[in-house]
């Protein structure tokens, strides 16, 4: 078992409980309550970064058992027999092997295929009368074909994988498998359960950070104690275990605090990409969003974090943090920081847009995807399409317009400077001259003289 193993409240009041349960199917209970049909098989699922393995193999020490780990990847999709003659290469060769000496041990073993995402069905299907009551299974050991009848026997089954691995078409689990299994999701809260799921990030990540990997190393029970006074305030009824200086106190509660920020932004990000991954490529309204919030990602956060950091630099590591895993997504990148600034109340304007403009862009590619270019329909839909896209453009000018109207125009200021009269023979003197006028004239009383101009010009 890794030295990093933490044995959490998660796992003493959720996990533990529920794989006893079916570990008591597959090898028996202690006492009256034994059963005498025996089957089964334990399917653990997550996304990558939530310890399946190291689970499996904490159990596996506990109970005494040998724990005989076999690596998908290794065996990949082509392998579709049990015998290691047939695999395509060493390493699956040796992989098999490995399975076979577990049926050949018979007795006090823990069998485990990890990342059974990269198995094959057919694979996989080996495994049906193993998990029900016969207990049986054919396999190959030394180049000897055999039939193993492992009923009464102490050996456990269990599977562990990522159903949301790529698009999700790489998982496929035979019906008849799945419904002997007992399924657990360790990457998503169970029943009543979301407290200590929540509080499991934490427990994780002490070890990681050096202000809290002191107060670990002295008591796990001072971790929840300082827990509460990071979250809740100083109470009564709080003590310690250790002793500790109020000036260690104060940089542990410092350290939980800003912990509880990055724990709270890792399980939205933990929450989306479940919910990503678990829709259809046709029922999708934006791109997929594969960015990962796991026990991982928050002990290499957990690594970076000081008593002495401000918000704004917190922020920043986070910030961080997801655009160096975004590297990995290539073309997917920016849709997926874009996102991972929305479900964080982080989105500026120019990035609320950007984000809109994607999103249209990504359903209008639904619609047109996987047509023929050559297909007149197809051509078709591609012309309304860039016609239906024209229309809204207009559409959002005429918003923009109506939302903020431009200014009127400026009234036209007319001076009227009418000519002198002249002298007339009765008093010989000139009239004095009418004095200067200023008009002010809209706009639209311009246009109306003008046309009434217009009407009465004479025709030719």
């Amino acid at each position: 078992v890794l030295s990093s193993f933490v044995r959490n409240q998660l796992i003493d009041t959720v996990y533990l409980p529920v794989v006893g349960d079916n570990l008591a199917k597959q090898i028996g209970a202690a006492g009256d309550a034994k059963r005498t049909d025996r089957m089964g098989l334990l399917l653990l699922v997550s996304p990558p970064g939530y310890g399946k393995t190291t689970l499996l193999e904490y159990v596996a020490s506990r109970l005494g058992i040998v724990f005989m780990k076999v690596n998908g990847p290794a065996i990949g999709h082509r392998v579709t027999s049990l015998d290691p003659a047939e695999a395509p290469n060493a390493a699956a060769r040796e992989e098999l092997n490995k399975l076979n000496l577990a049926f050949e041990m018979g007795d006090n073993v823990m069998i485990c295929l990890d990342d059974i995402q990269h198995l094959n069905p057919e694979f996989l299907q080996k495994f049906i009368s193993l998990c029900d009551g016969q207990r049986r299974i054919e396999g190959v050991y030394r180049g000897e074909p055999k039939t193993y009848d492992l009923r009464g026997k102490k050996v456990v089954v269990v599977m562990a994988g990522n159903p949301y691995t790529e698009s999700g078409e790489k998982f496929r689990i035979p019906d008849m498998l799945s419904n002997r299994a007992d399924t657990y999701n360790l990457g998503d809260m169970i029943g009543g359960h979301g407290d200590a799921f929540r509080a499991s990030f934490i427990e994780n990540s002490a070890t990681s950070n050096r202000t809290l990997a002191r107060l670990a190393a002295r008591s796990s029970k001072d971790i929840y104690t300082a827990l509460q006074l990071a979250e809740n305030g100083p109470r009564e009824g709080l003590d310690f275990e250790g002793n500790y200086s109020p000036e260690e106190l104060s940089e542990v509660v410092d350290v939980l605090k800003k912990l509880l920020k990055v724990r709270d932004v890792v399980l939205r990000v933990n929450e989306e990409y479940i919910r990503s991954a678990g829709q259809a490529d046709a029922y999708r309204t934006e791109p997929p969003f594969k960015l990962q919030g796991s026990y991982r990602n928050m002990n290499r956060l957990a690594e970076k974090i000081s008593p002495v950091m401000n918000d704004s630099e917190l922020e920043t590591l986070l910030q961080d943090h997801y655009r160096n895993e975004a590297q990995t997504l290539t073309t997917g990148a920016e849709a997926n920081l874009l996102k991972l600034r929305e479900i964080t109340d982080k989105l500026t304007p120019e990035e609320a847009k950007r984000w809109e403009e994607i999103k249209a862009t990504f359903r209008k590619n639904q619609l047109l995807q996987g047509g023929d270019e050559r297909d007149p329909i197809t051509q078709v839909v591609r012309q309304l399409s860039a016609c239906f896209d024209a229309i809204d453009s207009i559409k959002q000018v005429l918003a923009a317009g109506l939302k903020d109207p431009a200014p009127a125009a400026p009234p036209v200021t007319l001076i009227m400077s009418p000519q002198p009269m002249q002298a007339t023979p009765l008093d010989g003197v000139a009239e004095s001259a009418p004095s200067i006028r200023e008009i002010s004239v809209s706009q639209e009383a311009l246009k109306r003289i003008w046309e009434v101009i217009e009407q009465t010009k004479p025709q030719n």
